[in-house]
């Protein structure tokens, strides 16, 4: 009790802090600053809830007009626009689903994911679908994680939001509702302390960047230029933490998930009010969860009109509502931007929070003129036209899809498996060390090559040797199997396709005149010449020596091969774009004679350093190449092609895909343990269909990760590969030292 200024006793702790009274009478509603002092005694002493001097509010008189107000629909408007007025504190709410966050959590599901996500994996392959063709933008980047918590970052992390957002509804609308009308959207900030509406350029100038807590899209409305809450299509709410909040059990904390529901419920009172003359469908609303490179969406939806608008607990309510009325979605967090900032258009993170805001406008302006569904049908034919549009030459392809490669003679294998087994012991067998001496007849002359150092690719032993004439330069020698030992073990298999099959390879390419410096030059091939009298009868035989008919390859240039490069940690990004030109540069001029290579892994590339100013890459272990239809490429779980594992086969871009994966694997990469065709061929659906290997190869190169796109839309199709487009845009990559974000025009 306390005397006011009018001399009059008021109960003051019945009034709001700001002078406000919280009641009503007959039809007029006090929202604005009337002190009780202003009324008479009497009209109090007559309000529902009426003062009791002397005594507690009737609590009877108060139940039974509520009801009796709440039975008239204007009645329950007013309840429903104070109920919104006092609804201000998102913190309150959170503290109060403390208690029921576990029941409404096992209401929601069972499991890992206590929420189902807002959509199926799907349809976010659809959605993509029939984006192809619309062209994004991000026209701010998104700070780092590492530099977010300073206010100049924060403001440039609300303007990125701004404008991602932006983006998002602009080519949405102009996709698939109307591309010539005007967008009837804005997109604004929101401020924690009164709830209104500033654009981020605007409140950044105000200095009331401290004060942002979400980011809006907003229907236009000429009456409301600053923002109505009604008109609120999606709202993003900018949280450093988010992806850190869900990192162990992939769910959401109470902390971030609360605020959603706080403002999600707000929106959803709001269009409430509004009517049906702002949203089509105003029962779910999606909510926006981002950071610096994280991000999900939450749907909330339920049928407002079973919310108990008790004014006297208004949070409470909001709680009941939650747990009995509303169902909730939450999708995975998967990245949007990149460690660089930038938008990852195409990622699934992306196209979520894009599929969201498509959900959002259809809210408003209803089922768009052309469906997802009609979009998405024309890929196949989109995808045609910019092969036209790039004048990518089609080639005939057989009932398979594999190319019909050029007409070659059938030249024999180099080395005849003959039937005769020779008895070796151990002792006799050959073993090669440092500073060994070997001799090599080939041609009817002799060549002599030392030893220098032993290498291994994991499975097979190779040297590093020099020639006796010309000890300055370093070779590459290969030593296979004796004949006799052509058994079917792998070992022996590997060292023949090694030596023997390679040797045949290298010798067509020079045949043929393939010049590359990122292919391997045949230097030399024969027999091993073994100590003694050679008692062979003829020259293709063998005599009883157990060296003799071993035959030997000499190849150059020498190099490191990256799977030691990446082991020891020395393989960048500018050794990614490198070695991706380099390969593909090896690639086009080999498919140039109908050669595929069918054996790309991180042990079969090198970088080559000595007597050159920039150190490049060459593409060796040519064994397993394709050449005629019944070659079959080597089976590797981890980097052979889809369709090799499908089908013993390669299509056009099976050595583009290998080359993708050894390039994904080389950055960082997860690499599973795969003991099966059926678990490698499951790793890569998986990880194609969540663009994890794109996300992978956008956080070093913009270039890179467009290369993963596209091949992942030439897998498995008889499409010819366009070497030159991808050989040019790398090569403008290559001296380049600023790697963030480029805006590419060449179509």
């Amino acid at each position: 009790m306390e005397n006011c200024s009018r001399n009059c006793v008021c109960r003051l702790d019945l009034i709001e802090s700001d002078g406000r009274i919280p009641y009503r009478f007959g039809e007029a509603v006090f929202v604005e600053g009337i002190h009780a002092c202003q009324l008479s005694h009497n009209t109090l002493l007559h309000m529902p809830g009426a003062l009791n001097f002397g005594g507690s509010p009737d609590k009877d008189s108060v139940a039974s007009r509520t009801k009796r107000s709440s039975a008239s629909s204007g009645g329950r408007s007013r309840n429903c626009k104070e109920f919104l007025r006092r609804f201000v504190d998102r913190e309150i709410l959170i503290s109060r689903l403390e208690d029921i966050f576990e029941s409404i959590i096992e209401k929601q599901g069972h499991g890992r994911h206590a929420f189902n996500p807002p959509f199926e994996l799907i349809e976010l392959q659809k959605f993509d679908y029939a984006l192809e063709g619309v062209s994004f933008q991000q026209l701010i980047r998104m700070p780092t994680a590492q530099a977010s918590t300073s206010d100049a970052m924060e403001a440039n992390a609300y303007l990125a939001i701004e404008d991602f957002l932006h983006a998002s509804v602009k080519c949405l609308w102009e996709a698939f509702w109307s591309p010539d009308g005007p967008m009837p959207f804005s997109v604004a900030c929101l401020h924690g302390s009164n709830l209104k509406f500033y654009p981020a350029e605007s409140a950044i100038a105000h200095g009331k960047v401290g004060g942002l807590c979400a980011t809006a899209v907003l229907l236009k409305n000429s009456r409301h230029s600053q923002g109505k809450w009604g008109n609120i299509v999606e709202l993003a709410l900018l949280r450093p933490d988010v992806e850190c909040f869900s990192m162990e059990s992939r769910q959401l904390s109470l902390r971030v998930l609360g605020e959603a529901f706080f403002f999600a419920l707000r929106i959803l009172l709001s269009r409430s009010i509004s009517g049906s003359r702002v949203a089509h469908n105003s029962s779910s609303v999606y909510i926006l969860l981002v950071d610096s490179q994280y991000g999900g969406v939450v749907k909330v939806e339920g049928d407002i009109s079973k919310l108990d608008f008790d004014v006297h607990d208004v949070y409470e309510c909001a709680v009941e509502w939650i747990k009995n009325h509303s169902q909730v979605a939450v999708s995975p967090i998967e990245r949007i931007w990149n460690k660089f900032g930038n938008a990852n258009w195409g990622d699934i993170g992306a196209l979520q929070a894009l599929f969201a805001t498509f959900h959002s406008i259809v809210q408003f302006a209803g089922m768009p003129n052309h469906s997802v569904e009609d979009l998405a049908a024309d890929h196949g034919s989109r995808l045609q036209a910019r092969r036209i549009e790039r004048q990518l030459k089609d080639s005939a392809v057989n009932g398979n899809g594999l190319f019909q490669y050029q007409q070659r003679s059938a030249s024999p294998e180099i080395v005849e498996v003959h039937d005769e087994s020779i008895k070796m012991e151990a002792g006799h067998l050959m073993k090669l060390e440092v500073g060994s001496c070997l001799w090599l007849e080939d041609s009817n002359w002799q060549k002599g090559y030392q030893i220098n150092e032993v290498l291994s690719d994991n499975e097979l032993f190779y040297y590093v040797a020099s020639s006796v004439e010309d000890p300055g330069k370093a070779l590459f020698l290969y030593v296979g199997s004796h004949p006799s030992q052509l058994e079917p073990a792998w070992e022996d298999m590997n060292l023949w396709y090694q030596v023997q099959r390679q040797t045949k390879i290298l010798t067509i390419m020079k045949q043929k005149g393939l010049s590359s410096k990122y292919l391997p030059q045949l230097s030399a091939s024969g027999r091993l010449i073994h100590p003694g009298q050679c008692q062979r009868v003829s020259s293709s035989g063998t005599c009883e020596h157990p060296w003799c008919g071993t035959p030997i390859l000499v190849t150059s240039p020498v190099g490191e091969t990256v799977s030691n490069m990446v082991t020891d940690g020395r393989f960048g990004l500018d050794e990614a774009i490198r070695c991706c030109h380099d390969c593909l540069s090896a690639l086009s001029t080999a498919a140039a004679a109908g050669i595929r290579h069918g054996d790309i892994r991180p042990e079969n590339v090198i970088c080559v350093r000595s007597g050159m100013r920039q150190p490049y890459f060459v593409l060796v272990g040519w064994g397993h190449a394709i050449l005629e239809e019944r070659d079959r490429p080597a089976m590797n779980l981890h980097f052979s092609s889809t369709y090799a594992l499908q089908e013993g086969k390669l299509c056009s871009a099976s050595d583009a895909e290998s080359l993708v994966y050894l390039l994904y694997y080389s950055n960082g990469g997860d690499m599973p343990e795969l003991d099966s065709v059926e678990g490698a061929l499951q790793w890569r659906e998986t990880s194609w269909s969540r663009r994890l290997i794109q996300q992978k190869l956008g956080d070093i190169s913009a270039v890179l990760k467009a290369f993963a796109d596209y091949v992942d839309s030439l897998c498995g199709t008889p499409y010819p590969m366009d070497y030159d487009i991808w050989l040019r845009r790398l090569r403008r990559h290559i001296h380049e030292e600023d790697h963030g974000k480029e805006i590419d025009t060449s179509g």
